[in-house]
């Protein structure tokens, strides 16, 4: 009995020993959990600021890496190459006033290039020119069907298959028509009303152009076949219910001028055969009012003779 009151004081001494021993400390991280941690924080994307700023412009999302590593496309839009980025007159369109001005021509697109640096450009104004024998012009020309269209730059006539002309030993095929107000070309500085343009194209790609002056006068058939089926919208065609004679839109008398020039429009590619017809064609005031209203000005400006050689007609 003696031994009884052991287990109390075994159990008082435990109790003791517990509120003596001090409280543990945290551990410190072992070595190689560091290394872990540092390993870890690097494999995070750091996105310098002025990459953020430039990808941001891009529609990227710099704060939000893909499983790939790489930033990902914002609803804003996919991200951008760099081949992609406005180019600083992007967007401009060429035509007579303004920014996309027939100066500016050039600089709007590469392809341009011979507006701005090309020798054997059109129009031009005609004198000085030397005067031959020259082979008459065979017209081949018949009543067609043709479909007008409001290009945004002209008025375009669009004329079924068939009709061409020969000359120097060339067959070339009719294209279209287009107007121009005033004139583009001018003869010893004499600018008309207006002018048709009649481009033509040989088997091998060559283009000819014949280009007929208009001055006011009396109501010219042709033209106003092609007025009465002007479309209501620009870049809508208009196919005419009627067919239309081009001979009819050619003067009495058959003389010209010819010489090399180019595409009075871009891109302005030269290797173009001109032939101006010498006697200009009648137009009525009221014609040329109608057109005046949808251009006003649509003609590029007198480009360089460069020497070039041009012949006319006895």
């Amino acid at each position: 009995m003696r031994f009884a009151h052991i287990p109390s004081l075994l159990a008082a001494a435990l109790v003791a020993q517990a509120q003596a021993q001090p409280t543990e400390e945290p551990k410190a991280p072992a070595p190689t959990d560091l290394r872990q941690r540092l390993a870890d924080r690097l494999a995070k994307p750091v996105i310098d600021p002025v990459l953020r700023a430039a990808n941001r412009a891009n529609g990227r999302d710099t704060t939000a890496p893909s499983p790939d590593g790489k930033p990902m496309a914002t609803a804003a839009g996919k991200p951008k190459a760099a081949a992609t980025l406005a180019k600083p007159k992007g967007g401009v369109q060429w035509g007579y006033t303004g920014e996309g001005a027939p100066q500016r021509w050039g600089e709007l697109d590469p392809a341009n290039r011979l507006c701005a640096i090309g020798t054997r450009q059109t129009p031009i104004d005609i004198r000085d020119t030397f005067k031959v024998e020259l082979e008459r012009i065979q017209f081949d020309y018949r009543p067609s069907g043709f479909a007008v269209i409001d290009n945004g730059h002209t008025v375009q006539v669009n004329v079924d298959p068939g009709n061409g002309l020969t000359v120097m030993g060339r067959r070339f095929e009719l294209q279209h028509l287009q107007f121009h107000r005033p004139s583009e070309e001018r003869i010893n500085g004499r600018q008309y009303d207006m002018s048709a343009h009649l481009f033509h194209k040989d088997d091998q790609g060559r283009l000819a152009v014949v280009a007929v002056l208009l001055e006011r006068g009396q109501d010219q058939p042709v033209v106003q076949a092609i007025w009465n089926s002007l479309p209501l919208e620009k870049h809508e065609a208009l196919r005419a219910s009627g067919p239309i004679d081009l001979n009819q839109l050619l003067p009495a008398e058959r003389g010209y001028f010819t010489f090399m020039g180019s595409l009075t429009t871009p891109p302005c590619t030269e290797g173009v055969l001109w032939m101006v017809m010498r006697q200009p064609v009648p137009i009525s005031a009221q014609q040329l009012t109608l057109f005046s209203k949808l251009y006003p000005m649509n003609a590029r400006p007198i480009q360089a003779g460069s020497g070039r050689v041009i012949k006319e007609s006895f």
